[in-house]
């Protein structure tokens, strides 16, 4: 069995692609020369590695098998480069990292900080509700994962790196807005917005209200922080929001925070990974670097609006 490394980046390409048209596309090949090539590795196997049913294309279980082994591959040639590359006096390389929605609000900062220290580092980053970041963290899909509320499901290795203050937000004309030391059973009594079943700032809201053994008044559900944030300054009701999410609605004053008994509940951003993930010196050194700088890099950033 002759492969060769160039036809395993075909093959991959191929196998990413929703066709064949696009992967040659993608490949400056035309699509006749990428076929042959196909059909190359696939006689060099033994096996068959697409199906085609209808006008869409698959991978059969020997070209799933394959992809994986091509992932390995590839994550360990970029692993040794980007070593050679430090044992060369340099950091450089690519990585890949996938956040939660609520974590979109500062990880640009941090990133931003890093590449100041490291400017031949590329950050590929990903934003996915918390639903789809599991499974992307279960299926060994990224470098890294910034998570908030981290799972028992499987075993990962989660380094707390930030806190995570989660306050009560209202609009700036709300009645509890100079009221101080909020009971919960004034808080109790108001009309909540909330994310999706499954968010991990609705979980800690869910959690909250549990401990009291008492339900929460939804008044609507929404999709994102944003959208909630824009519902709470249309007087649709109050939230619970992590404050990296509002920080600069707060500075501006278009939202208020509540003196809420309890409140602000602090909690922590992680860094999470697969245990048994061998990571490169590039997600090694950025782990390092947001453990240390990530507080001190926020703050600056809020000092300017000042």
């Amino acid at each position: 069995m002759r492969i060769t490394l160039h036809q395993l980046q075909l093959f991959d390409a191929a196998a990413r692609m929703p066709s064949f048209k696009a992967a040659a596309e993608a490949l400056n090949l035309s699509p006749p020369a990428l076929s042959i090539q196909l059909k190359i590795l696939e006689e060099s196997l033994g096996v068959s590695l697409f199906e085609q049913i209808g006008k869409k294309k698959y991978l059969t279980s020997p070209g799933l098998e394959l992809q994986q082994v091509c992932h390995r591959i590839f994550d360990e040639l970029n692993h040794l480069d980007m070593r050679f590359t430090q044992l060369r006096g340099g950091m450089a390389g690519k990585l890949s990292i996938a956040i939660v929605t609520s974590a979109k609000y500062f990880t640009p900062h941090l990133f931003g900080a890093f590449q100041r220290v490291y400017p031949n580092v590329e950050f590929n980053m990903m934003v996915a509700n918390r639903t789809r970041i599991l499974e992307r963290l279960e299926n060994n899909a990224d470098d890294l994962v910034i998570m908030a509320h981290v799972p028992d499901a499987f075993d990962i290795k989660a380094v707390d790196f930030l806190d995570n203050p989660l306050i009560v937000i209202a609009s700036p004309d709300h009645p509890l807005v100079n009221v101080k030391n909020i009971s919960f059973e004034q808080l109790a009594q108001q009309p909540f917005l909330i994310r999706e079943s499954g968010s991990g700032t609705r979980m800690a809201v869910e959690q909250y209200f549990s401990s009291h053994n008492a339900a929460m008044k939804v008044a609507m559900e929404l999709g994102s922080s944003e959208a909630i944030k824009q519902g709470v300054l249309a007087g649709l009701g109050i939230s619970i929001l992590s404050r990296h999410c509002v920080w600069l609605e707060l500075k501006t004053g278009f939202l208020k925070q509540l003196d809420v008994q309890g409140y602000p509940d602090v909690r922590s951003w992680y860094v999470v990974y697969r245990v048994g993930k061998q990571l490169s010196p590039v997600a090694e050194a950025f782990i390092k670097f947001i453990v240390a700088n990530g507080q001190i890099m926020l703050d600056e950033v809020e000092q300017l609006y000042r």
